[in-house]
């Protein structure tokens, strides 16, 4: 929402006293605002001791939720809720590291427990499956170029073990070639420099959907 410079400066002159209630009657509309100050404001854990705390919670709910589901349709249900909790903890701590980090996490979990659901799945359950990872991959590699090259080496080895797990499963090894995801750049650690412009080709050829 934009608004008019004489609204900015409206705002900017009312009293402390009208600020203050202003402020207290849009934090009751707004939980995420609310979070994020807290933690910005009170909070005595930084976004690393977040991220920590986190890391375990996201191991074992992503394994739970694979055991849980009846199908690859159903697992890719189920594990919106934990990816939900790290989009939570992203837009109150801001933490990009951390964004990269659980994702992967999350997806080499939840891959490592998959086996019996590719063979109690159909093929479109499965499909639709695979298309999630694809995108969620990609999404990731995309974050990663951004950061500092610094950073990269941090992610070595849960990219590589990424790769590893697709590779393994043909149905999404044959996916992610589809979908223009080349497994060597997480195996091999070497994404390309311009991967955010081939994500959005392959979207405009409406893939990744």
């Amino acid at each position: 929402m934009k608004f008019s410079p004489e609204f900015k400066e409206a705002v900017l002159h009312l009293s402390e006293k009208e600020k203050d209630k202003l402020l207290i009657r849009l934090l009751k509309k707004d939980q995420n605002l609310v979070n994020r100050l807290y933690f910005e404001l009170i909070d005595d854990k930084n976004a690393d001791d977040h991220r920590a705390i986190l890391e375990q919670r996201v191991e074992k709910r992503a394994k739970k939720v694979t055991n849980e589901a009846k199908s690859l349709n159903h697992l890719k249900m189920l594990i919106r809720y934990v990816s939900g909790e790290i989009s939570e903890h992203v837009r109150v701590t801001k933490d990009k590291f951390g964004e990269v980090s659980l994702n992967l996490l999350m997806l080499n979990t939840v891959l490592k427990n998959t086996p019996r659901l590719f063979r109690k799945s159909n093929e479109f359950q499965a499909r639709k499956f695979c298309i999630y990872v694809v995108v969620r991959t990609f999404r990731t590699l995309v974050l990663i170029q951004k950061m500092h090259e610094d950073l990269l080496l941090e992610f070595e080895e849960p990219l590589t073990e990424l790769g590893d797990l697709i590779a393994k499963e043909p149905l999404l090894m044959t996916t992610a070639i589809r979908h223009g995801l080349d497994i060597n750049w997480l195996t091999e650690n070497e994404i390309p420099e311009d991967i955010a412009e081939i994500q959005k080709q392959i979207k405009a050829q409406g893939l990744l959907k």
